[in-house]
């Protein structure tokens, strides 16, 4: 037979024990604002003046997966091993013999990949216009792709493939494709489109390099002369493109920088932590992560402190509610109406791992100064939207609470991977 609780009889009903309600008002108390109470939601959280003085904590030394707040972390690390212009480059050249004339390459066409972790069918635009400007119009050979290249997007560890020689023959026959107009899917002609209308330039003739001999792959260097260099945008547009979509392939970066573990050590090092705490999986925040909200706090400051250093805003790195798009779009409130233009910040959600998870970190301005904060909602798995919406309430609140919202100015959107990319060729290269 099920078992109740004792319950006392009323001449108005039955009554829960005053121990069980206490209970649960000291449990709600302190773990949730009324809002996310309502809808079931628990949210940790830690809020700093822009000075580091602690503000407003819940829970703030409990370890939570931040999901992909990580990226934070990594993009600080790319900022101080790399720097902010720093360009990746990818060399592009043959071997045999070319004749220009008749624009027939007798040989390979190679491709040296620089670990540019943001190369895409517009850049593959480019090197193929300047290849038949150098006079590259056929390939007898093939085309063979040495080292670090990577075209279009994978979606991370999630979508890598785990063989690296398969990997890299996917990214061959990708290249072969977009530099030849007949092998065009609907999807490459969209995008040609949308090239030559943000360039301004004719529709026609469309690049066309064409390879008669398939592709192959090399983790070696092989001998070849030089045709040009394809130089990405500086790698601060490409942290902001990274972060304002929350796109995983970030973890490209590792190539140049290391390993998660390495990325692990590099902050367990820099603030002096315990080495038992902070726990990195991935670059991009997939799979299972640990910091606390005050220690995703100090990032939050550390990232700023390195972008004044190294001469950019951080708002050049990461979102702002209600000027770029992307993932801030799930908070409604903070992309229109008074709070818009408030919240520069990252958001970090995983549906599954970890039975689930929603977090927010930033700052706020306000007309009594910055916050510095981080709010999650652990294990809401299968209440995503309503975590978001709580954690949005519970920010708003703060945001009143120090006087309100106060907005700022828009900055530079999202570049496309094409934007600011250079493409050297011929004497260039000396």
């Amino acid at each position: 037979m099920k078992q109740h609780p004792r319950r006392h009889r009323t001449g108005i009903g039955w009554r829960v024990p005053t121990w069980v309600v206490a209970i649960s008002v000291i449990a709600a108390l302190g773990s949730m604002t009324t809002d996310a109470a309502r809808r079931g939601i628990s949210l940790v959280w830690h809020v700093e003046s822009s000075d580091g003085e602690s503000l407003d904590s819940s829970r703030a030394d409990e370890s939570i997966n931040p999901a992909s707040i990580i990226k934070v972390a990594t993009s600080l690390w790319a900022l101080e091993r790399l720097g902010p212009r720093h360009r990746f480059e990818t060399i592009v050249g043959f071997s045999g013999e070319l004749d220009e004339d008749s624009g027939v390459l007798d040989g390979d066409l190679i491709v040296v990949g620089g670990a540019d972790p943001d190369f895409h069918v517009e850049n593959a635009f480019l090197v193929a216009r300047a290849l038949n400007r150098a006079g590259i119009e056929t390939v007898t050979g093939r085309l063979v792709v040495v080292s670090d290249f990577w075209i279009g997007w994978e979606g991370g560890s999630e979508g890598t493939l785990s063989d690296p020689d398969r990997r890299a023959q996917r990214m061959a026959l990708r290249l072969r494709d977009a530099i030849d107009y007949r092998r065009w899917n609907r999807g490459t002609r969209r995008e040609w489109a949308r090239f030559v209308a943000r360039r301004e330039i004719p529709a026609s003739p469309k690049p066309r390099v064409v390879v008669l001999d398939g592709v192959d792959t090399s983790r070696d260097p092989v001998p070849f002369t030089a045709v040009l260099v394809h130089q990405s945008n500086e790698l601060v547009n490409i942290l902001k493109r990274f972060n304002t979509y929350s796109n995983n392939d970030i973890e490209r970066l590792g190539t140049s920088l290391g390993s998660s573990g390495d990325l692990a050590s590099f902050l367990i090092a820099r603030w002096e932590l315990p080495d038992n705490g902070t726990k990195i999986e991935t670059l991009s925040g997939l799979g299972t992560n640990r910091m606390t909200p005050r220690e995703v706090v100090r990032l939050m400051h550390d990232l700023r402190a390195t972008c004044r250093r190294v001469g950019i805003q951080v708002d050049d790195v990461l979102p702002v509610a209600g000027c770029d798009p992307g993932t801030m779009q799930a908070f409604s409130r903070l992309v229109s109406g008074p709070a818009s233009k408030v919240l520069i910040g990252k958001t970090g959600t995983l549906t599954y791992t970890d039975d689930g998870i929603t977090a927010l970190a930033g700052f706020v301005h306000t007309p009594e100064g910055e916050l510095t904060f981080c709010v999650a909602a652990p294990r809401s798995s299968g209440r995503i939207s309503s975590a978001r919406y709580a954690e949005e309430s519970w920010l708003l609140d703060r945001i009143n609470d120090h006087g309100g919202p106060q907005a700022r100015t828009c900055g530079l959107s999202p570049w496309h991977s094409d934007a600011d990319a250079k493409v050297v060729v011929g004497s260039g290269l000396e």
